[in-house]
């Protein structure tokens, strides 16, 4: 038995865990807390500047390591409503975030006491669990619970609020468990019969596709996937987001599907009579809910460790409550006999013309030659620049929503973005927190001007903390998406649309980071390859054509038509 005060047994519970990084914002709320985190040598603390962007750090940290990111409000009230917008990206992306906020003295609740909110209300929604810890001895058990909870699948976020006076009370606490003490280390599979029922369906299919999503690249099982695809002599398609998921010289790799995918991966799942959904919702960005992006007579079989994702959104004629990779190896083994497919050697042959064309045309279409710089010819750029080792992040908006199927993915899990969440000024803090989880990688983060401008005081802490990774700022003076509905549905009526910055390279450099500023094409390959070397954080802003624009969600506008 050992006396410790709340905040050393808080701290003693992190190490037991094996966190490596705690992002946070201090505050005298926990300051017991950061006192034993002192002398926990241990474990690197990662001052930020804002408990919003601290939440992103540890979101790209968890995403990129498949381990949780811990982040630390250390004042309750302001300090922890400023969790909200990161916490809720996080759920939306099902990502293992420990969240620990101070919170209000026990005996102040209900007193309009200074600083006070509901904070187990106010986080209730956004994470898996949100507990407040009542006891100090129960410390241990509340962080046990709290990682457990954020690792079970589906994962998600959870939040810690602790009192003041529960971090500074002393208690006596038994020898700690490990995390293998009490973690299920299982994986489901699917049953004999439906494993036979899904093979005898996809031996007669002729349009096989397979969509695989987050269930593939969050455990970076691609090769079971890839193997399935043989057997089947299949094209594989993947979610909007998870283009990763499957190298991308694989020449079954159609690329991303849906209306924010490519042509040839789109159609496949438009025309397909049997879709194997591979540990994959076909949720809204895959799908926008209708049948405009799937054949309504595909039979549909689904593969999921989520049991209420089976045929939520479209009949399926089988579902399968499974880990993703465990039933696409069952699927293999039972099809290991029918090798030879060639039933679906013609759709499948046309698919491959077809994605050979469109990587052709893809580059012979950026419009390199011309003056302001256009998104496609950034993209062809980046694409020759950057190296197969690197991990890439984006915000949401027009520029980067047409980046994340225009880039080359050559290693799982290599792309990083707002997902379902939609969230501009995400991308430059989650990419500081993959550095920190893969420092080998080199790290691209790529925003618009007005999703960096929310963002850039981070900057200090890449610097201090020597976190280096290259931002590109593609910057068209103004919120693009919006502007763009402003242009097409609203007869030009702009308001709010445009934005100034500063120089945004000027701007690093007095941060002490690397700036680049790009006006033309010819000098982004140059200036990234430099970023990419300097050795510190850097800032390339590339001046992109602010007409280049484009209209996402036509489909929300249908009823301003005509």
């Amino acid at each position: 038995m050992k006396n410790l005060s709340g905040g050393q047994a808080a701290v003693k519970s992190l190490q037991m865990e094996n966190t490596k990084h705690v992002f946070g914002l201090i505050g005298s709320a926990t300051m017991e807390m950061f006192d034993a985190l002192y002398d926990a040598q241990d474990i690197n603390f990662i001052g930020v500047h804002d408990e919003r962007t601290g939440t992103h750090m540890a979101d790209g940290y968890a995403r990129a390591s498949g381990t949780p990111g811990v982040i630390l409000a250390g004042q309750n009230g302001p300090g922890a409503t400023n969790l909200v917008t990161g916490l809720a990206q996080a759920k939306a992306a099902f990502s293992p975030v420990v969240s620990i906020a101070g919170s209000l003295s026990t005996e102040h609740v209900y007193r309009d006491a200074f600083q006070e909110v509901d904070q187990q209300a106010l986080f209730t929604p956004i994470t898996k669990k949100t507990w407040t810890i009542t006891q100090t001895s129960r410390v241990p058990e509340m962080f046990r619970e709290a990682f457990r909870v954020a690792m079970t699948p589906r994962r998600g976020p959870v939040q810690l609020n602790i009192p003041r006076d529960i971090l500074s009370d002393v208690s006596e606490f038994p020898t700690y468990q490990a995390p293998q003490a009490y973690r299920s280390q299982s994986d489901p599979a699917a049953s004999a019969e439906q494993i036979k029922q899904a093979v005898e369906l996809l031996r007669a299919t002729k349009k096989p596709v397979i969509v695989t999503g987050g269930g593939i690249k969050n455990t970076e099982a691609y090769a079971c996937a890839l193997e399935l695809a043989e057997t089947l002599n299949s094209p594989i398609a993947t979610a909007p987001g998870h283009g990763d998921a499957i190298p991308f010289e694989h020449p079954l790799n159609a690329g991303q599907m849906g209306p924010r995918g490519n042509p040839v991966a789109s159609r496949l799942v438009k025309e397909a009579d049997v879709i194997l959904a591979l540990g994959t919702r076909l949720g809204f960005n895959s799908t926008f809910y209708t049948y405009d992006n799937i054949n309504e007579q595909a039979k549909i079989i689904q593969i999921d460790l989520e049991p209420t994702a089976l045929g939520r959104y479209f009949p399926i004629e089988i579902g399968i409550w499974a880990d993703a990779p465990t039933a696409a190896i069952q699927l293999v083994v039972e099809l290991g006999l029918h090798k030879s497919r060639d039933e679906s050697k013609s759709w499948t042959d046309t698919f491959l013309n077809e994605r050979s064309s469109y990587l052709k045309l893809r580059d012979e279409q950026a419009q390199s030659d011309v003056h302001p710089i256009q998104p496609s010819a950034l993209y062809k750029e980046l694409r020759n620049v950057l190296p197969k080792d690197m991990a890439v992040t984006m915000d949401a908006g027009t520029l980067c929503l047409q980046a994340t199927d225009a880039l080359n993915y050559w290693q799982p899990k290599s792309l990083f973005t707002p997902l379902d969440f939609g969230l501009v000024g995400f991308s430059f803090a989650c990419g500081l927190g993959i550095k920190l989880a893969r420092p080998e990688r080199s790290v691209v983060s790529l925003m618009g001007d007005g999703g960096f401008g929310m963002t850039l005081s981070e900057l200090s802490t890449a610097v201090d903390y020597g976190i280096n990774t290259v931002t590109v700022v593609m910057n068209n003076q103004c919120w693009g998406a919006e502007k763009a509905y402003q242009r097409d549905f609203f007869d030009e009526r702009y308001i709010g649309a445009n934005i100034s910055s500063p120089p945004f390279d000027k701007v690093a450099e007095l941060y002490g980071a690397k700036g680049y500023r790009v006006e033309h094409t010819a000098e982004i390959g140059e200036a990234v390859q430099a970023a990419l070397s300097c050795g510190k954080p850097a800032v390339i802003d590339v001046a992109i054509d602010p007409k280049a624009l484009y209209s996402f969600r036509r489909d929300s506008f249908k009823h301003r038509r005509g």
